[in-house]
């Protein structure tokens, strides 16, 4: 049941962040930067009416903007969705389990409970499952008790399909309430859960601290900035990719930059997102192994899981109550 706490208790906007001169990180081994693949892994959590929904899936696919169909399974859409839980899923963990490179998945619960096989190989692999929530849906309008139900729900479906019981440390949602973060941290509280991060922001180029929007300044809430621009979902909305040779050059000068800042006494951490369905299909899959082949051969960059990441943050620089 939904306590009394202020689940809209943000902080203050900050223009500022670091400022100028950000931290040093010191990454591990002095890598210059650290680098982040994420797989969006959504296959079965979306809107269906296989899962009880009144409409069909509209969202991030092959052949563009389109109305959602009602009351009726589309089955050209709900085809698209399988094919990264049958193919794109596998192509892309046989590409950094090649490079020995550890990646987290953000994991739909639905999704892992429709292929429990992909959630075994994810953890047997060494990559870190983050919780996309119980469903890829859009959660802007929903009520607070129904979201708090899914959240619980997310957490009881990754106890289930991890074959060690474990509860995802990170949290990202994509489409959030104005309740989500404080929802999360509220009923990992609750329940007694390690919530080391959240990840719906885009506010930097390194982790950051808020107070913990349940109990107040004196805790924190760390926050592992996401990415929109080196995102293959750019491939599906406009303007975006045109070509995967488009992405590779994007990711690549995205790259390039924070590497330079790092041997300037700067380093950063970059994250890359992909699609399970998107950049699993083999005619944009050359552009992401072309980037790991060309970091792989770089002997100071750091691939890192974010919760990786945010432990090595947490122990460098661990949350200083703020003073009221």
């Amino acid at each position: 049941m939904t306590s009394s706490v202020s689940l809209t208790n943000y902080p203050p906007r900050d223009f500022a962040g670091y400022g100028r001169h950000p931290p040093n990180p010191n990454w591990p081994n002095g890598a210059k930067i650290a680098v982040n693949f994420v797989i969006n892994y959504e296959e079965g959590g979306e809107n269906t009416l296989d899962n009880g929904d009144a409409q069909a899936e509209a969202n991030l696919q092959e052949t563009g903007p389109k109305i959602p169909l009602q009351g009726e399974r589309d089955i050209p859409m709900e085809t698209q969705f399988e094919y990264g839980s049958r193919r794109g899923m596998w192509r892309l963990l046989n590409l950094f389990e090649k490079h020995k490179m550890s990646v987290t998945i953000y994991a739909v619960g639905k999704a892992y409970e429709a292929q429990p096989d992909i959630a075994r190989a994810c953890e047997e692999g060494g990559h870190e499952t983050a919780s996309h929530c119980y469903r890829w849906i859009n959660y802007t309008f929903m009520d607070v008790h129904s979201e708090e139900k899914l959240i619980h729900q997310a957490i009881d479906s990754f106890r289930k399909t991890s074959p060690s019981g474990k509860v995802p440390v990170g949290w990202y949602y994509g489409r959030p309430s104005p309740r989500s973060r404080a929802l999360v941290c509220k009923v990992y509280r609750e329940l007694g859960l390690e919530l080391l991060y959240q990840s719906d922001t885009y506010a930097d180029d390194l982790p950051y601290w808020i107070p913990d929007p349940v109990v107040g300044s004196e805790e924190g809430l760390l926050l592992v900035p996401y990415t929109y621009d080196s995102n293959d979902f750019k491939f599906f909305i406009a303007p975006g990719f045109a070509s995967s040779n488009a992405y590779y050059e994007h990711i690549k000068n995205a790259f390039d930059t924070l590497y330079e800042e790092g041997q300037n006494g700067q380093p950063a951490f970059m994250t890359v997102a992909v699609h399970a369905r998107m950049m699993g299909r083999p005619g944009r899959f050359p552009a992401l192994r072309k980037f790991v082949e060309d970091i792989a051969s770089v002997s100071d960059v750091w691939v890192a899981t974010r919760e990786q990441i945010a432990r090595h943050w947490v122990s460098q620089y661990p949350y200083k109550a703020v003073k009221v």
